[in-house]
This record gives structure tokens, C-alpha cells and sequence, in this order.
């Protein structure tokens, strides 16, 4: 009785609710190259095959113009020469279908590192930051088919009776790959994707996580609110999606008590790392979220500053950032953090620790002694002499030009970000669509949708030029 009963509920429920799981989505993908390496190779053909669990639902293969010349060797190899691919489309021209055709889905190949990072470099030489989960069925098949002696596509599919035409064509492999993904999950489906339960007990009862599923999973920042509308929380990430699922799966209950408030997410993509740094800054300065602790204290209270003296010397000094209406030369959490800046700063360039208020004293300060300062306490070296290694510390601390644009990826293909500094200020940021011409960086102002000039952005630009500097398109004027 109790048999029939639980065949009964299994019918009813497989029957009822399983065809309201959506099954995961893949994008089985080849790519055939001039050979070498990511970013020094190119792509000479792709092919796609997208999957609704075992179902292949759309596919997509096309020859890419590399704009370089396929070696004689590649071209016995793979079969396509350089005649083949001379009027074939340049990659930019089929990327937008690309992204479209693997938008929310599981980048899959055989050997994935190898095709995915062909397609990274190449979206990367546009400006664009690709990025997808990924699933490799080498070593997939390695774990469900243990103790064969190959794994490559070909000896598998030989082994399996998965059809393989048109080897080392792009077309051919992408296809067979997605039979054998499909003999693999139908084999051990729950080995690849074994069930993980999404608890959501510790979540407000008036937050939808499905909310934070279909988020983005772009570059960009997202705040989060309470049932009463206000900002608890602001924070940046190159994959929206994936960083706000992993605060609603928190484990540790001493970290839960801001997803308990969350009602709401909000997502703003940005496209530019640099534009979701100093946009976070901004809303962090503006809603002082509680939940945000790197912002909502002044990590800035303590500056060091500088005034000319009587005798013409630049002297430096700390002082509370509260207590002055100027620009500190650079900004620290605390006094001491600041007077050990300082301090090594004195050291490295042979400056006075009297002059730059390290010390106390009308009888030169004690490095005179040591040889180690050269004498402007005492008076013996000249202003301007001293001054030349005294304004290295300022150069430091300014922005690398009075005059710059900063170049970088937009929200879609078809734009570009801009961060722009003039004079010494930051005016602000914004979008433009790669079909409109530039001639002046005044013309950007019409452009600008956010930014502002404050030592928070200032500290975020330099440090960011200083961190991608070999990356980063950089426009003075």
C-alpha cells in the first residue's frame, strides 16, 4: 500500500512540478587558431552549439578572418588556409552573437582553458571583459570514465559511438563535444551537478531570492535595501550576479544579519572597474549604509600638508583632515599611519624631520647629526635645493597628469567608458557609443553622467592607474 501510495507521489510530482526546473544551460564551444598562445594566436573559426540540459536548441559556426597568416602546418592540421578565411568575417563582426548565444550559460569545451581563453583575448583586444562559468569534459570524462588510457575527443567518441566528422574543424568537434556532455550528464548527470539546496530559512521573508538570479553578470555596483527603502549596503563586483548570491549564502551567523534585512537588490552595470570603484565610493558617501564599514568611517581623518616658510622652505606637517579647508598632499586612517608615511618619505629623499615637523628642537634635528639631513634647519642648505627633493614628494601624491582621459569598456560592445581629469580635477564619468568622433575632451561634458572631485576619487584613480597601468588607454592633452 504504502508502495503504491509513494508511486503515486512520484508520478504527481515529477509530472506537476519537475517540467518548472529549468534545466542548466550550456554553450559547447571549439575554436580553431593560427596556433601559440592566447592573445599571440587568433581564432580561425568557431563553433557553438547551446544546450537546454541534453537538447541542443541554436547553433552557430563561422570561419573568423585572424588578420594574421595561418601557418602552412596549422593549415594541413585543421584544413582551412588563408584563401578560405581572407573575406570570413573579422572577430568583432560576430561577437555581439557570440556573447548573445552564451549569455547565462556554462561555457563548455574539451580542454576548456584552451578554446576559453582564445575567446577572453580576443574579447578583451575589443575592450570587453568576457567572462562565463566553465566546464571542462576532459576532466569530467576523466572522473565518470576513470582507468581509460586517453581522453582525447577522438578516442572517446571512437569508444562511445558518438559520431565525429570533420576533425580538427571547429563544426565537427563543438558538435561531438556536445554529444559526449550530453552521454556524461545522462550517465552521472547528478555527479556534475549534484543538488545543492539554496537555504533561504535565514533570508526576509518579503526578499524573492529568484531576484538575485536573474541579476547581471557584468561588471558594475549593487546596493541593497531594507523594508523601509533604505540603503544597507553598497558593494563592487566584476560578476554582480555571482557576488550577490554568495552574501545570500553566507554561512556564518554572525555575517547573516545583513542579508536578514534585505529586501531589495538594485544593479547598476558600469561595464569600467574604475567607474564601479569610484561609483561605490560615491553611494557609500552619500547613504553611509551601516553595513559598510570601509567607507562610512572617515578613513581619511588624517592628512599630511605643506606651507612655504618665512625662509622659503616647503615644510610639511600632519594634521586631523576636519581641521583644514586645503587638500591634504595624501590622506590616512590615522595619525600615526601618516607620521610613518611621512617619515620614510624624510628618509628615502633626505629631507629634514625639523622641517617636516618630526621633530621638536631649535638645535637641528638629530639626522643633521648623523649626516644623514644636509643641513636646511641649520640654514646651511640653501631653500632651493632643498626644495627640488621636497617637491618629489609632492609629485608623488598628485595624479600622473593635470590633463587625461581615461579610456575603458562600456556597458555593451558598442561603447566605451571615459574618466576624465582636467586641470588637476576630476570632472566625472560616462559612456559614449564607439560611432561618435571626439575632437575635444570638452565635448565630453556632455556626456557625463556621474563623478565628482574629492580625495576618495582621486585616491581611486591613482591607485587604479597605478595597478593596471600597462592596461589602460590613457589620453593626455
Amino acid at each position: 500500500m504504502y508502495a503504491r501510495l509513494w508511486g503515486l507521489f512520484n508520478h504527481y510530482f515529477f509530472n506537476t512540478f519537475a517540467p518548472m526546473v529549468k534545466p542548466p544551460r550550456y554553450s559547447v564551444i571549439d575554436v580553431e587558431t593560427t596556433g601559440g598562445k592566447p592573445g599571440i594566436g587568433r581564432i580561425t573559426e568557431i563553433a557553438i552549439f547551446r544546450m537546454e540540459g541534453t537538447e541542443i536548441v541554436d547553433h552557430f559556426t563561422s570561419l573568423v578572418n585572424p588578420e594574421i597568416t595561418i601557418p602552412y602546418y596549422i593549415s594541413r592540421l585543421t584544413g582551412i588556409t588563408n584563401e578560405m578565411v581572407k573575406d570570413a568575417p573579422r572577430f568583432y563582426e560576430i561577437a555581439k552573437r557570440i556573447v548573445e548565444l552564451t549569455e547565462n550559460t556554462i561555457f563548455v569545451a574539451h580542454n576548456v582553458s584552451f578554446d576559453y581563453h582564445f575567446i577572453q583575448k580576443e574579447f578583451e583586444s575589443l575592450g570587453y571583459k568576457y567572462e562565463r562559468d566553465q566546464l571542462c569534459t576532459v576532466r569530467l570524462s576523466r572522473k565518470i570514465l576513470p582507468g581509460r588510457p586517453s581522453y582525447s575527443l577522438g578516442n572517446l567518441c571512437q569508444e562511445l559511438n558518438i559520431p565525429l566528422s570533420d576533425r580538427h574543424r571547429a563544426g565537427g568537434d563543438a558538435h561531438a563535444t556536445a554529444l559526449l556532455l550530453k552521454y556524461l550528464i545522462e550517465k552521472k548527470g547528478d555527479f556534475i551537478f549534484p543538488p545543492q539546496a539554496f537555504d533561504t530559512s535565514h533570508l526576509h521573508p518579503n526578499f524573492d531570492s529568484n531576484q538575485a538570479k536573474s541579476l547581471p553578470e557584468k561588471t558594475g555596483i549593487y546596493i541593497f535595501f531594507n523594508d523601509n527603502g533604505e540603503v544597507i549596503y553598497v558593494g563592487k563586483s566584476c560578476n554582480i550576479k555571482k557576488r550577490v548570491l554568495s552574501h545570500l549564502r553566507v554561512r556564518d551567523k554572525s555575517k547573516r544579519q545583513m542579508v536578514q534585512q534585505l529586501v531589495d537588490v538594485e544593479a547598476i552595470v558600469t561595464g569600467s572597474e574604475l567607474i564601479a570603484l569610484l561609483m561605490e565610493a560615491e553611494q557609500i558617501q552619500k547613504h553611509k549604509p551601516p553595513f559598510n564599514k570601509a567607507l562610512k568611517k572617515n578613513n581619511f581623518a588624517w592628512g599630511i600638508y605643506y606651507y612655504i616658510d618665512r625662509k622659503g622652505y616647503i615644510r610639511f606637517f600632519v594634521e586631523r583632515t576636519t581641521k583644514m579647508t586645503s587638500t591634504p598632499v595624501a590622506s590616512f586612517s590615522s595619525k600615526s599611519n601618516a607620521c610613518k608615511y611621512l617619515a620614510q618619505w624624510v628618509q628615502k629623499n633626505r629631507l629634514c624631520r625639523f622641517l617636516s615637523g618630526l621633530e621638536d628642537t631649535s638645535n637641528g634635528c638629530f639626522d643633521f647629526q648623523l649626516n644623514q639631513c644636509s643641513g636646511a634647519c641649520q640654514g646651511i642648505e640653501k631653500p632651493e635645493d632643498y626644495n627640488l627633493r621636497a617637491l618629489n614628494l609632492l609629485k608623488q601624491q598628485n595624479l600622473p597628469h593635470h590633463n587625461f582621459v581615461i579610456v575603458d569598456k562600456g556597458r555593451q560592445l558598442q561603447e566605451k567608458s571615459f574618466v576624465w581629469v582636467d586641470k588637476g580635477e576630476v570632472r566625472g564619468y560616462g559612456w559614449i557609443n564607439n560611432e561618435v568622433t571626439i575632437t575635444s575632451p570638452y565635448m565630453l561634458e556632455d556626456f557625463l553622467v556621474g563623478g565628482k572631485d574629492d580625495r576618495h576619487a582621486r585616491i581611486i584613480i591613482r591607485s587604479w592607474l597605478s595597478a593596471k597601468k600597462d592596461h589602460v588607454q590613457l589620453l593626455t592633452y
